[in-house]
Parts: C-alpha cells; sequence; structure tokens
C-alpha cells in the first residue's frame, strides 16, 4: 500500500431564481482510499433538473460501486429517467471518477465539460476512448496516479460563466484551465482548490448564476498525522503512559487545556511560556513548549474548532475566520481540517475542578462531546480518527 490518499470536495451555486440545484455530486467510498464520485447536471433547471440529477448521480454511484458496468449503468438511466414532454428527452450528463487505492483513476464522461487533470501545477493531456452506448457517446480514461495530482470535474454552468454580463461568449474550458494553473498552490487541499474556482465562476455571473453551477476536486495527496492530546488522564498515574504513547506517534503534536500543558511540560522536563496576548477576544491566548507543535487552552478553544467545523461541512464554513488567523482555534482548524489525513486523539477523562463552578457552562460532559461530535465531523471530511481515552 502506498502513503497516498485522496482528498475530494465539491460544491455548487444555484441557479438564479431556482430553490433547487439541477447539479447533484454523489461520492461513495468503495474500501480504503478507493472512492466513486458521480457528477450529474440534470435538464434545464429547478425541480425537474434536480429530480433527474439525483437519480442519475445516486442510480450510478450504487451501480459503480458494486463494480457493475458502464453499460449497465447507462441502460439503466436510460430505461428509469422520466421523458420531458416538451424536448422528448430524458438525461441528466455525468461525470464519473473512480479512484482505486490511490494508485489509478477511472474517468468517465457524458456531455459535461472534460475533466482537467493537473500534475505539478500543469494541464496535461490522457488519453480517452470512446464508446456508444444506448446512443450515447461516452468518453473513458485510465490514468495511473501521481502525488499531487487534482481531478477538476464541472457541470455546463461552469463554462457558461460571464456570458452577456463579464464576457460575450463565456467562460471558455482553456480559461479554466489558465486560471486553476495560476492560482494552483501544492499547498491547497480539494476543498480550496474547488472554492477557488466555484467563486471565481459565481464573480464572473455577478453574483447571480445564469446556470447551477458545480465543481468537483480530486487531490492524490501524502499522509500526514496529526495528535491531539486534550485533558489530562482520570488516573493521575496514567500521565506517563499516556505522554509516552502521545510523543511516540509520528506528525504534528497539539496539546490543549492548562492543566494538560503544566503536565507535558513536566513531562518533556521544558518550561512553558505563556501569552497574554489575545488575538480573537473569543479564544484564549496560545502557549508554547519545546517539542510540542501547538499549545492552547482547551474547552472553549476546542467549541470553537467544533463550530468551525460543522460551518465547513455545510459549504457555508467559516473559512475566512480560521484560514489565516494565528488564534489557537484557528490554527487547529487549519491542522485537522487542511494539512491532516490521519487525527489520533488522546481524551483525558480526569474532572476539572474549575469546571464544576455551577455558573460556568462548562462540565465534564461537554468535553466528551465535543471529541465525539469533532470526531464525527472529521470523518466526514474523509479523515482517519482514532479516539483513545485515559
Amino acid at each position: 500500500m502506498n502513503n497516498l490518499c485522496t482528498d475530494i470536495a465539491f460544491n455548487s451555486v444555484i441557479k438564479h431564481g431556482e430553490q433547487l440545484c439541477g447539479d447533484k455530486v454523489e461520492l461513495i467510498e468503495q474500501s480504503d482510499n478507493s472512492y466513486v464520485m458521480v457528477l450529474a447536471d440534470g435538464l434545464g433547471s429547478g425541480v425537474k433538473a434536480n429530480i433527474l440529477a439525483t437519480l442519475t448521480s445516486k442510480i450510478i454511484s450504487t451501480m459503480m460501486a458494486n463494480n457493475l458496468s458502464i453499460e449497465d449503468c447507462v441502460e439503466t438511466i436510460a430505461l428509469t429517467l422520466p421523458v420531458c414532454n416538451v424536448r422528448q428527452i430524458a438525461y441528466s450528463t455525468f461525470t464519473i471518477i473512480r479512484v482505486v487505492n490511490s494508485e489509478e483513476a477511472e474517468i468517465i464522461q457524458y456531455d459535461n465539460p472534460q475533466v482537467i487533470i493537473l500534475r505539478d501545477g500543469k494541464s496535461i493531456d490522457y488519453p480517452k476512448t470512446i464508446t456508444e452506448i444506448e446512443g450515447k457517446t461516452i468518453f473513458k480514461s485510465k490514468i495511473k496516479l501521481q502525488e499531487n495530482d487534482v481531478f477538476i470535474a464541472m457541470s455546463d454552468g461552469a463554462i457558461y460563466a460571464g456570458v452577456g454580463k463579464t464576457m460575450n461568449f463565456g467562460w471558455q474550458r482553456d480559461n479554466i484551465v489558465t486560471f486553476m494553473e495560476q492560482m494552483y498552490d501544492p499547498e491547497y487541499t480539494a476543498k480550496a482548490l474547488c472554492n477557488l474556482l466555484l467563486d471565481e465562476c459565481n464573480r464572473l455571473y455577478g453574483g447571480e448564476p445564469g446556470d447551477d453551477t458545480t465543481i468537483g476536486t480530486i487531490k492524490i495527496r501524502k499522509r500526514s498525522q496529526v495528535n491531539l492530546l486534550f485533558g489530562p488522564p482520570s488516573n493521575p498515574d496514567d500521565a506517563g503512559k499516556m505522554h509516552s504513547l502521545f510523543f511516540a506517534k509520528g506528525g504534528k503534536h497539539i496539546v490543549c487545556g492548562g492543566t494538560t500543558s503544566s503536565l507535558v511540560a513536566k513531562y518533556l522536563n521544558k518550561p512553558m511560556n505563556t501569552s497574554i496576548d489575545y488575538l480573537d477576544p473569543e479564544i484564549p491566548p496560545t502557549a508554547t513548549i519545546e517539542g510540542v507543535d501547538l499549545v492552547t487552552e482547551g474547552v472553549i478553544t476546542m467549541s470553537k474548532v467544533l463550530e468551525y467545523a460543522k460551518h465547513y461541512l455545510e459549504s457555508s464554513d467559516l473559512y475566512s475566520d480560521w484560514s489565516f488567523k494565528k488564534d489557537g482555534a484557528s490554527q487547529i482548524a487549519r491542522m485537522l481540517f487542511e494539512q491532516a489525513t490521519d487525527i489520533n486523539f488522546y481524551v483525558g477523562r480526569a474532572i476539572n475542578p474549575a469546571h464544576q463552578n455551577p455558573n460556568l457552562p462548562i462540565t465534564f460532559n461537554i468535553k466528551m462531546q465535543i471529541v465525539e461530535e469533532l470526531s464525527e465531523c472529521l470523518k466526514k471530511m474523509g479523515k482517519r480518527i482514532k479516539v483513545s481515552y485515559f
């Protein structure tokens, strides 16, 4: 098994004046590091388009995940989708990207703009074979993967961006390639690349999209481990074991909590240097201990990280709030959401006497709840999570 993993993101803007998006992305994990992503664009817009795209993406992703052939998928779509009374056609265009063990990608395309592949930040041509299935022209490709390969799938709303507004003929695929090459940074995640392109499409539409526009991005990247220690153990005698296991793990190390930080400083026999600078009035200052990548306060900081995680998943994320700020919660968010692929939580069950003040809305259960909810959010982001309690 290689040390690569698959980072996937997708997002949409809805046609101005509509309530539902006529595009739909479906993602299925076949096995560890093997995924099927289907981006479907329903005919027209609004409710009918939404139904067509939803049916198409769900049927194809489910069948592909169960290793049925693309011929079977397309035949099923042709027999399943209702026919439009006006145009006498019934279909949803689609793009399928299947990644197997982060080693090979299979691309299947029908009538959507052609997938863009960036390798080392530059667009590359890739082989395509043409197949006729049920009267539809299907393009099929297979590509061996390399670290930092980026796949960009899109609905046709992307190439029509700006028609009649900022551009006469819209934003063509070549323009999108040039834009993504210029904006590319090897540190960008799939989500960052996705949002960069979607935001530009929305800007070209003047904030009033003339069509549903959806971007799906896949990035092949190295696994990166982050370890987070949160709270002292319930049995003080277990502190040495807890810290030994924590620092034995490779990758970056985050320590959260005042008592926790003091115990870690003692374990490492290093001084802890605290700051009194509030970089964000809502988030307590950070500290430094030699041998630890980040030292923060506990429950308040982690509660903010959980808030950021929930917004991140809802696509109404507070990206501008945490993407560049230097307070503890923002730094943790960047390390967990963008840098990490594997996250190990070491959670102490000790009850902090300070939290027993009835005037404080902090309890032992809240700490456990934060860890559980944050773990679930991170799993939904595609992270590997392991939680150890002490």
